[in-house]
């Protein structure tokens, strides 16, 4: 499972070295006085070196629009340094399946610098991890700056990027001099939806979005973050009007209220489902706090409950997770 801290490239370098042995024996005769002699030799050779990511690359047939994207991007040098690396690597035909999903030719994409040098460096982690290191669920940093996840679903690896479109490790750990190359079916894609966009492009979030305009909180979730964000749906919010005895329009005109029950629904941070502190009091951006148990269930501040019904939607300043009940702070 992938942890690792990711702060600093670290030189890495692999050596090796097979020894053969050869017995060889040798027998006179002719008489009772034996005359033997053996002879022992010891024959040691040097293996190939290990070549670097780009190198490795290269030399797989399954590689080999992937080495023309780092080509054209001018990431050879970048990938063939002292590292360490990980690189997950999408075969021609994961290549193939982007192209179609883009809607682009493979020259289109070669030409477009930006777009390749983003795409890339999201392949890749500065840090050597192999398999057996995965921590799943957890946020893994790329060179690009975004973040994905590696969940073990059966007995596979399946990575979520961070427009939430799933990628499977095919094959794991083939060494290189300056790291690691994992083989994947999908060619990932950084995030291009901040939290505000993610929601909006959600029909079960309508009214959230709709409230959130109206306590002025838009250039706040448009903002860097990250944020984590617990989403009530359209049906959420229809049970509070109720339980409050209001109309969504009486609850729009009050934009102070509002502000103060949202805000009580985000985190100054980033936290992955897999990262969640049990039961911990967790600090809200309103100020408050919440808890949240190995169920998934939330506590708030007047001790109703509330259920996570989806976790992880990524998005590029953050994540959300959908919940069934509006949460609120003390009055």
């Amino acid at each position: 499972m992938f942890q690792y801290a990711i702060h600093r490239f670290k030189l890495f370098g692999v050596t090796a070295l097979v020894a053969t042995t050869g017995f060889l024996s040798g027998c006179g005769g002719g008489s009772d006085s034996p005359s033997e002699q053996s002879l022992s030799t010891t024959t040691t050779t040097a293996a190939a070196p290990l070549g670097n990511i780009v190198e490795v690359a290269k030399a797989d047939p399954r590689f080999s629009i992937l080495v023309e994207a780092v080509v054209a991007a001018d990431l050879g040098a970048t990938l063939s340094g002292a590292g360490p690396f990980t690189l997950f690597a999408p075969t021609n035909d994961a290549f193939v399946a982007l192209l179609g999903e883009l809607n682009l030719s493979k020259d289109q994409l070669l030409a477009n610098k930006t777009l390749l040098t983003s795409v890339l460096t999201y392949h890749v982690l500065p840090a050597k991890v192999n398999k057996a290191q995965v921590v799943a669920g957890v946020a893994n940093t790329t060179v690009q700056g975004g973040i994905f996840k590696i969940d073990a679903v059966g007995s596979d690896l399946v990575i979520t990027d961070g427009r939430n479109r799933s990628a499977k490790i095919i094959q794991a750990d083939i060494p290189a001099a300056n790291g690691v190359i994992h083989v994947i079916d999908k060619v990932l894609l950084p995030a291009n939806k901040n939290l505000l966009d993610t929601a909006s492009a959600l029909p079960q979030f309508s009214t959230l979005v709709e409230v959130i305009g109206a306590a002025n909180l838009t250039g706040t979730l448009n903002g860097a973050g990250p944020f984590t964000v617990f989403a009530p749906t359209n049906d959420a919010f229809a049970a509070l009007f109720v339980e409050l005895r209001i109309t969504k329009a009486e609850a729009i005109a009050n934009p102070t209220l509002l502000a103060k029950v949202l805000t009580y629904h985000v985190l100054p941070g980033r936290v992955l489902k897999a990262e969640i502190p049990v039961n911990t009091p967790l600090k809200t951006l309103q100020g408050s706090t919440l808890k949240i148990d190995a169920g998934l269930v939330i506590t708030d501040q007047l001790g109703r409950k509330s259920q996570i019904t989806a976790t992880d939607v990524l998005a590029s300043n953050g994540v959300i997770h959908v919940i069934d009940k509006v949460i609120s702070p003390l009055p």
